[in-house]
């Protein structure tokens, strides 16, 4: 079988000297002509209905759905339990929006691979997917301000200190220069601008392919693939550059929230896989990937190696569950939201409501911060002892005194 898929080897070897097919007639062979070889890349092996490839048996969807189905239970659990001790929300709100990469990467990519026959439909899917990953992106950059507090905090700290010259941290361009505001926006600029391109980019490839001036791994100069794929090169490459700049500015500042693991799985599962498709893309377009030739099967070119990025993201995104499960735990919050409420049962405690004040006592759950009013500042209600248990017995014996507010009285209106 596998001599029948030779080139080298003359029909008549292939098929057997005993074959009908090398002993009938037939014109005589015509010699190629000879000249250079205007094919650069050779031509990539065909696959028969036959043999199918891998990605077309259910043993790939098994696999792939085993992986995906263990990822989403795994991720929205961890959602589940950041949003049941929700005690941070301006970081957890990020956090969350975050950890749904996984799920929506995950299924996404399962779907492209059970309509893998298909070969028009996984490009839909992936706009979806492209269109978070900018979303995933901006939630992370503000994440990083907020654990900082803001653009003023930053600037605060890093204002007017040297930039580290270093080739291998790729600051050597910046030698003598110092940390200024103009660095920290052109960090958060070039960052967002993926933001931009990316769901633009998407659109348009949406649009080329309707009109059929857009395959996977066509790098031919009337095709669409090839400007789209320049234009992400240069805004993947912008983006990571300066969010990596960024993480050298502020790591130091950072080190209380564990960073390192946090940047490298937001780089490695936005940027990285990125690349990863298009390195599948040149293989297939090199011959490594073979292709199916089926007029049963709508399999058209570039989709083959898209089909292995699918599956390869299927299986990738279990790994990156487990690993976001430790780079944005929700632990921290849950000591947060246990010692609050430990606070607030030790005040009721100290300071009990009298039986007549039982109806102006603060409802379970509701122990937001900020909130202003006469169930918020029990010293303020009246009726209560001027004198607070809790420093009644203060050193010397001194008691402090606690001084009633003055109510107001509005005059009637006739």
């Amino acid at each position: 079988m596998l001599r029948l898929w030779r080139r080298d080897v003359p029909l008549s070897e292939r098929l057997g000297e005993d074959s009908p097919l090398a002993a009938a007639p037939g014109p005589p062979p015509t010699a190629a002509p000879v000249g250079p070889n205007i094919s650069w890349l050779p031509e990539a092996p065909r696959l028969s209905p036959e043999q199918p490839i891998f990605l077309m048996t259910p043993a790939a969807q098994a696999v792939s759905g085993f992986f995906v189905w263990t990822a989403l239970i795994l991720t929205c659990h961890q959602i589940y339990m950041h949003l049941r001790f929700y005690s941070s929300p301006r970081e957890q709100r990020h956090i969350v929006r975050i950890l749904f990469i996984v799920p929506i990467y995950a299924f996404d990519s399962w779907l492209s691979l059970l309509f893998f026959t298909n070969d028009q439909y996984y490009v839909y899917f992936d706009t979806v997917r492209d269109c978070y990953e900018a979303f995933v992106i901006y939630n992370f950059l503000s994440l990083c301000y907020e654990y900082l507090g803001g653009e003023s905090a930053i600037m605060a700290e890093i204002r007017g200190k040297p930039i580290e010259s270093s080739c291998m941290y790729g600051t050597c361009c910046l030698r003598g220069k110092a940390y200024s505001i103009g660095f920290l926006r052109f960090c958060k600029q070039a960052t967002l601008q993926f933001c931009v391109v990316k769901p633009l980019m998407a659109i348009i490839t949406v649009i080329l392919q309707a009109y059929g001036k857009y395959k996977d791994g066509d790098f031919n100069v009337a095709s669409g693939y090839l400007y789209i794929t320049i234009i992400y090169n240069i805004s993947v490459s912008l983006s990571l550059y300066a969010l990596f700049l960024f993480y050298f500015s502020t790591r130091e500042l950072l080190s209380p929230y564990s960073p390192m693991l946090k940047f490298f799985m937001v780089k490695s599962v936005i940027f990285l896989s990125f690349w990863q498709g298009m390195l599948l893309a040149i293989l297939e377009k090199c011959g490594a990937i073979p292709q199916i030739n089926s007029s049963e099967v709508s399999v058209g070119e570039g989709t083959v190696a898209a089909g292995y990025q699918n599956f390869i993201i299927c299986i990738e995104m279990f790994f990156a569950a487990l690993a976001l499960r430790h780079a944005f735990t929700y632990k921290v919050y849950m000591d947060k939201s246990l010692d609050s409420a430990r606070t607030c049962s030790h005040i009721r405690r100290v300071w009990p409501l009298r039986p007549h004040e039982e109806h102006l006592q603060q409802p379970e759950g509701d122990d937001e911060p900020g909130r202003h009013g006469p169930r918020r500042h029990p010293q303020l209600l009246p009726g209560l002892p001027a004198v607070h248990p809790a420093v009644d017995a203060g050193a010397g014996g001194a008691a402090v005194r606690l001084a009633h507010p003055q109510r107001r009285q509005r005059p009637w209106r006739h």
